[in-house]
């Protein structure tokens, strides 16, 4: 007799899933691009609500710290900067832009299984 409830081997990602999966990513990455890194915490905080792990929490604080740094560092440097302010002010800018951008592509890229990955000999108790 077949059980109603599927197994868990059974259930596997569905075809049309992964390509809303891969589009929502593309469109999460735009998000930095086109605002320039101003929103650049969107996409991590939308990675860090659908998979609630400490580690993307932790990484959305960074882009959120990034963002804020940037913001306040525009509002104090003059409009005409050059050499070290300048160097400063691109690097917060790649980072909030690029850095949020290629994170939300790659993170998670690797899928983790709910159970053991192998189950050899030695798991299976004989040697």
């Amino acid at each position: 007799m077949k059980s109603a409830v599927p197994v868990a081997a059974e259930v596997g990602p569905r075809p049309a899933t992964a390509v809303m999966t891969a589009a929502s990513r593309v469109l999460l990455a735009a998000v930095p691009l086109v605002t320039l890194g101003m929103l650049s915490f969107v996409p991590s905080l939308v990675v860090a609500a659908r998979r609630r792990r400490a580690s993307d929490w932790l990484v959305c604080a960074g882009f959120t710290a990034a963002n804020v740094a940037w913001v306040i560092w525009a509002a104090l440097t003059p409009a005409e900067t050059r050499g070290a302010e300048f160097a400063a002010d691109l690097l917060l800018v790649l980072v909030t832009t690029l850095g949020a951008a290629a994170h939300v592509l790659f993170a998670g890229s690797g899928r983790r299984t709910a159970g053991p990955v192998a189950a050899g000999p030695v798991a299976a108790g004989a040697e």
